[in-house]
């Protein structure tokens, strides 16, 4: 059988506060939506911008992580897998689908949106510091753009 790859990598802003919640055996369960952006031309030649929610659901220690760190507004990497489950309406009987990311690694992108000052993992300063220490006595790691 031929490989195979499920793998899916977004930036983006985390839309509300994320869910936390246990299962019935206390594994934490984190939900919450993240927003990406890309900005086309039409047919007519005009700029257009179109914004794709998604769906994120982390298990375990990164739920936890989720729960304590991220908030609306944060902007992560996340990357995963794409999951899709059915189920039937108790209701109508209808078939329904629900697709979302299962996160299996993610990096927070800076501080809040919501302007809390907090400080959720490396900034792009203190990620300069790392970088102009790492590259000291090498010649040209100043040019490496990260």
């Amino acid at each position: 059988m031929p490989k195979s790859v499920n793998k899916v990598i977004l930036v983006g802003n985390v839309g509300k506060d994320p869910e936390v919640k246990y299962s019935p055996s206390g594994t934490p369960i984190a939900k919450f939506s993240l927003a990406t952006n890309e900005r086309f031309k039409d047919r007519n030649d005009e700029w257009q911008e179109r914004t794709e929610w998604h769906s994120i659901v982390a298990w375990q220690h990164l739920a936890e992580i989720v729960g304590e760190y991220v908030a609306k507004g944060s902007k992560l990497y996340v990357e995963g897998k794409i999951q899709t489950s059915s189920w039937e309406d108790r209701q109508s009987g209808e078939k329904k689908y629900r697709t979302e990311i299962v996160a299996r690694d993610l990096l927070l992108l800076g501080l809040r949106g919501n302007g809390g000052g907090e400080d959720q993992g490396p900034t792009s300063n203190e990620n300069e510091a790392q970088r102009s220490q790492a590259g000291s006595g090498e010649s040209g790691d100043e040019d490496i753009p990260f």
